[in-house]
């Protein structure tokens, strides 16, 4: 009897019959249709299965990669969050001037959400499943670091008396980066309208204002 190798299921077809993406990782197309369903339906209301049949894999084979939806949920933000820390961390080597950073630092954060809008749709409505996960910790780390970079140019900024200081840096930045983060809900990068131009009109709303003259 000749007994099925897990590898063969790399040519089942997905459900919409199209092959599988060439080049592309079964875990990383797994994790990618996983997103889309937590982001659209929420973790608690997504089933193994249809994540499996999303992914054009059996069931079982899933449990050769993560343990559970769980995890599952775990390496997507932890991967966003990875992504976003370690694109931050090139402006150490950039501009050193305060609002030419923040515009960087919007663009930055603007290109990742665009690339992984389902992860942070995760990240920012599975906050308690999060807490739930072995590696809590590492995320919450990442997320201390991703803030302080923020919080850094923010106030070198308003040192530099390049930004107010009538108004909370804290205020501004959770205005500021709510704006960015939450931008996936509606935004859409397009050749006429791409997210730096998106960074610039943020920018220009928040630092100028939206009152004429």
């Amino acid at each position: 009897m000749l007994v099925k190798n897990d590898d063969s299921e790399a040519a089942r077809p997905s459900p919409s019959g199209s092959r599988p993406d060439q080049g592309v990782s079964r875990r990383d197309i797994i994790l990618r249709e996983a997103a889309a369903l937590f982001a659209a339906q929420g973790v608690a209301a997504t089933t193994v299965r249809q994540i499996a049949d999303q992914a054009g894999v059996l069931s079982g084979s899933l449990y050769h990669h993560f343990p559970s939806k769980e995890v599952m949920v775990q390496d997507i933000v932890i991967g966003y969050l990875d992504d976003l820390l370690a694109r931050y961390q090139g402006l150490r080597e950039r501009d050193t001037d305060p609002v030419k950073r923040l515009r960087q630092l919007v663009l930055i954060s603007l290109q990742v959400a665009t690339d992984q809008p389902h992860a942070v749709e995760i990240y920012q409505n599975e906050g308690a499943v999060l807490k739930s996960l072995p590696r809590n910790e590492y995320v919450s780390g990442l997320a201390h670091e991703i803030h302080q970079f923020w919080a850094d140019i923010i106030t070198a900024g308003v040192d530099a008396l390049e930004l107010r200081s009538d108004v909370s840096p804290r205020l501004f930045h959770r205005l500021l980066r709510d704006a960015v983060w939450l931008s996936p809900r509606w935004y859409r990068s397009t050749e006429g309208y791409p997210p730096a131009k998106l960074a610039d009109d943020l920018l220009a709303v928040f630092l100028d204002g939206f009152t004429a003259g």
